[in-house]
């Protein structure tokens, strides 16, 4: 439930303090101290996915929805579809409790409607109370007079950093995922699900930058120090790339920003007319954690790359990340094939699978497991948050997708 001082814009909460202050979508900023809190939202998720796809199709209206609350969530069967909080050390947990969604209006909806989309339309900041938030985090960075000391999170936004030419001042530690060389000497200020925040405050930053799937977790402790943070939207290649271009707005990285965003819209649209005449299979994901296993639906990010490769998920109607349901309501959806990801321990994680999958006598009666189109994908191409390893996993899953 929002606090009485909040509004609810596209989505994404902003606070709204004294003096009018008001700064609406994308990214979640915060400024603390004694005379203002100002919340600073950017990457602005706009979500266009191929043929097949239920929600968010780029070629159809994207309907708007109501804001989902963990405990209140149910399946078709009448079940609590809530996931539990399950985090890895790359900083990405699978609880549903922190996804809003619009008031009614959707700013994107008219100019998307279109079989002709131009994707470079859909990357532009058209909304005047997004590019004032950017407008206005782009001044205070130019305020300071310096380069701004920075602190990623995250390896993800860590890798998005790099791609944008920006030094750091802190970076996030990690076993399981590789950091860009560049940061080989900056300190390390902990895991991204837990960064240590006496180290954190002791670099001094002037901005952080975290996933916003780990907003609900990290906000009360930025809150508690002198700095500007942001929550990037990594739940979708499409809202990575939204990010990455108002990143280079504020930290004046538009030349870097731009590069990369056109090579994502010449892949994007050479992708999508090579796949326009491929057969659409219905996908069922499975999330997998150490000791069980949740669903993945198309508002996370492996979700978000099956719609991309051409798959339709068979709980594509649902409006959270992640969802747990019986093996019964699975067996009604029918899927064409399974695809088995893993959100840690990808060695345990898949020995679960086979283990569940030999001795859950209801699996044997799946389609895609009698016809052996039972995939599990690389852990290191389909994690919790969207990474440029993106078109080697679209390749993984036409190639899956093709088996026969």
């Amino acid at each position: 439930m929002m606090k009485k001082n909040e509004v609810k814009k596209n989505g994404f909460i902003a606070n709204k303090y004294k003096k009018n202050k008001l700064i609406k979508n994308g990214v979640f900023t915060n400024r603390h101290n004694k005379l203002l809190k100002l919340g600073v939202i950017l990457g602005f998720s706009i979500s266009f996915l191929l043929g097949g796809c239920v929600n968010q199709h780029p070629d159809k209206e994207q309907p708007s929805t109501k804001e989902t609350v963990a405990d209140k969530n149910s399946s078709e069967d009448g079940k609590n579809t809530t996931a539990k909080d399950n985090s890895s050390e790359d900083g990405e947990n699978t609880t549903a409790s922190d996804n809003s969604s619009t008031d009614g209006k959707d700013i994107t909806a008219d100019k998307n409607s279109s079989a002709d989309i131009d994707i470079n339309s859909m990357l532009e900041i058209t909304d005047k109370y997004e590019r004032a938030a950017v407008e206005s985090a782009k001044e205070k960075v130019e305020k300071l007079g310096r380069n701004p000391r920075i602190i990623a999170t995250s390896p993800a936004t860590a890798d998005i950093c790099d791609k944008l030419n920006i030094d750091l001042a802190g970076v996030c530690s990690s076993t399981v995922s590789t950091i860009p060389s560049r940061y080989k000497n900056v300190k390390k200020i902990g895991t991204a699900m837990s960064p240590d925040m006496e180290i954190v405050s002791s670099v001094q930053p002037d901005w952080i930058l975290s996933p916003s799937s780990l907003k609900s977790d990290l906000k009360p402790k930025y809150e508690a120090i002198d700095t500007e943070w942001a929550f990037l939207n990594l739940k979708s290649v499409q809202g990575m790339y939204r990010s990455i271009q108002e990143l280079g707005i504020i930290f004046d990285r538009e030349k870097e920003a731009d590069s990369l965003i056109n090579e994502f819209v010449a892949f994007y649209k050479k992708y999508k007319s090579e796949n326009k005449t491929k057969s659409h299979p219905k996908v069922l994901i499975l999330m997998g954690l150490p000791g069980s296993y949740i669903i993945a639906t198309p508002n996370s990010y492996v979700g978000n790359l099956v719609e991309l490769a051409g798959g339709e998920n068979v709980y594509s109607d649902i409006k959270q990340e992640f969802l747990t349901v019986n093996t019964e309501d699975m067996k009604k959806k029918e899927p064409d094939i399974i695809l088995r990801a893993a959100h840690a321990m990808p060695k345990q994680v898949i020995k679960m699978f086979n283990n569940d999958f030999k001795k859950n006598d209801i699996w044997k009666h799946f389609n895609a497991v009698k016809e052996g189109r039972v995939y599990d994908l690389s852990y290191d191409k389909f994690g919790m948050s969207a990474t440029f390893k993106y078109k080697e996993a679209l390749a993984e899953l036409k190639q899956d997708f093709e088996r026969r």
